[in-house]
């Protein structure tokens, strides 16, 4: 534990009125000793700590708050133990990482017992708007609970807004609607705040060697099991300008590689109004729900403008440019060529496909055939030969048969993915697939998923010795600590430990395909680009050794 300052209990406005905090200053100081006793009492600001789960759209949100408090002063600890303020991003895509944050709940309250100054605030997924009334009783150590489009608010609900900041300033609380009969928060606001954020420089990336992006907020898609569209609200696109000025400084800060990112990020720029300057584009979405696109912005121009960009001596500003996730609706030609051809654009795309049946898909709510996924994709393989594939699919869906999993495992084979991503069906409180059957018992569910990652790893390993004594590019990401379990691992193993030399500790980076390689090297390695000799391969990572 750490020593922390005194602190007061921090205020929450849940109304859209209140007074603001003042930001710290110096200490006064007088000449005249008799004049301290006038001296105004110092604020002290609170230490905090934000805890992230799921997707990376969350952590770029993370990244934001935590900017947003550190610009007002505050400090942040490691630990949610040390922290006065405990920010929780929740996911709700998954019931384990729900469930990790309610089986956190008493060890909460108890923290808050021993330090009644403590406030913890609750936001990402799991907060939706027309699921108010049960999240205190799921949560009950929170104080307060924030939709992911009320995010910038923060620092105003807990009064920490700077000196500057008029008295009584009416807050944004987020705009709400009802779709599909229920309401939901809308994005209309974050375009606006992340710009502000990103010119006041509110932004702590939490990577020095890459960055996440963010270009479009929400989800239009018609996934039956998702509960996004409910959570983060209808697809909002950021204007193209700014987000390559974000772009530009990202790369002012010497970062090498950055991730576009959306819940379905290749649907950027269908809501954005239509300008002179994108006449060239002339194109429609023909799969799923039909869209004009024509003079409107796509991720296909984004990323052509991004590859474009250069440094001062002329240098590309990014070595890597990636983004996810991908929707199968909108994976055009457009997007596939500029794949193709940009020089900075990364030979991997997550691309997911959910089941391998037809009929599963249309009861999913996808709204694409297997075939037009194949097809896709073989158009990709064909445009760019050396791209990774990885992918996502869900088992015992309400309704699944043998026969329609059968056919999942199928398409597995036939595809062979680089990674595959796989989840067990459980039900979404909210979501239209609770008007379905669950019909799946939960064991065949387990036996399903099993099965599938059974098969998976050998063709995951076969695609990773095709790597073996190849040099590749890697971007050394970060220094792995050793536990003392850890020992020379073999071809199958999923944690890949390496021996390293005076001098040298176990790195870990990735190659533009995604693919995690685990090496032997010095720490200042990390941040670089590495040539490695593939010398092992599991069907998770590979093993190399620097070539000198």
């Amino acid at each position: 534990m750490i020593e922390r300052p005194p602190t007061r209990a921090l205020p929450m406005f849940e109304a859209r009125h209140g007074l603001v905090g003042r930001a710290p200053g110096k200490p006064v100081t007088a000449d005249d000793e008799r004049l301290l006793e006038f001296r105004p009492e110092s604020v002290v600001l609170p230490a905090f700590h934000v805890w992230t789960l799921g997707c990376q759209m969350n952590h770029s949100d993370s990244e934001e708050m935590a900017g947003r408090l550190l610009a007002v002063g505050c400090r942040e600890v490691a630990t949610l133990e040390d922290a006065d303020l405990v920010v929780i991003n929740t996911c709700a895509i998954r019931e384990h990482a729900e469930a990790r944050v309610i089986g956190r709940q008493g060890a909460l309250a108890a923290i808050k017992e021993r330090r009644p100054g403590m406030r913890v605030v609750l936001t990402g997924c799991s907060v939706r708007e027309s699921d108010r009334a049960g999240l205190a009783r799921r949560y009950p150590a929170v104080d307060i609970f924030l939709r992911p489009d009320q995010e910038p608010e923060l620092i105003d609900r807990l009064g920490l807004v700077s000196a500057q900041a008029p008295i009584g300033l009416e807050q944004p609380s987020g705009t709400v609607a009802i779709i599909h009969g229920r309401p939901v928060g809308l994005a209309d606001n974050l375009a606006s705040t992340r710009s502000a954020a990103v010119g006041m420089g509110a932004v702590r990336r939490a990577r020095t060697t890459s960055a996440w992006l963010p270009i479009v907020y929400g989800c239009d898609k018609t996934c039956t099991y998702c509960i996004v569209p409910l959570s983060r609200g209808p697809e909002r696109s950021r204007p193209f300008d700014d987000i390559v000025v974000e772009a530009r400084a990202i790369a002012a800060t010497g970062c090498r590689e950055v991730t576009l990112l959306g819940q379905n990020v290749n649907s950027y720029g269908h809501d954005l109004p239509t300008e002179a300057r994108f006449a060239h584009i002339a194109t429609e979405r023909r799969t799923g729900r039909r869209l004009d696109l024509a003079s409107r912005p796509d991720l296909a121009e984004l990323i052509r403008t991004l590859d474009e960009l250069r440094t001062a001596d002329g240098a590309p500003a990014f070595r890597r440019l990636r983004f996810v996730t991908s929707h199968p609706w909108d994976l055009s030609d457009r997007l596939i060529e500029a794949m193709a051809e940009c020089p900075t654009v990364c030979e991997y795309l997550h691309l997911p496909i959910q089941s391998g049946d037809d009929a599963m898909l249309r009861r999913m709510g996808r709204q694409y055939t297997v075939a037009h996924y194949l097809e896709r994709l073989d158009r990709l393989r064909a445009a760019v030969p050396s791209i990774a594939i990885g992918t996502d699919v869900i088992v015992g869906f309400c309704g699944e048969t043998e026969a329609q999993f059968e056919a999942t495992l199928a398409v597995l084979g036939e595809i062979r993915y680089d990674t595959v991503y796989a989840a067990a069906y459980s039900e979404r409180p909210g979501t239209p697939a609770t008007r379905l059957a669950d019909d799946v018992p939960a064991a065949e569910k387990r036996r399903r998923l099993n099965t599938l990652l059974t098969i998976q790893e050998p063709i995951a390993l076969e695609r990773n010795r095709a790597w073996l004594d190849r040099d590749v590019e890697v971007l050394v990401e970060g220094v792995v600590s050793r536990r003392p379990h850890d020992h020379q691992s073999g071809e199958g193993s999923g944690r890949t430990s390496v021996t390293s030399g005076p001098g040298e500790v176990h790195l870990t980076g990735r190659t533009r395909q995604a693919k995690l390689v685990h090496l032997a090297g010095t720490p200042t390695l990390v941040g670089s680009f590495a040539t490695v000799r593939i010398e092992h391969a599991g069907p998770y990572a590979l093993r190399g050794s620097l070539v000198r």
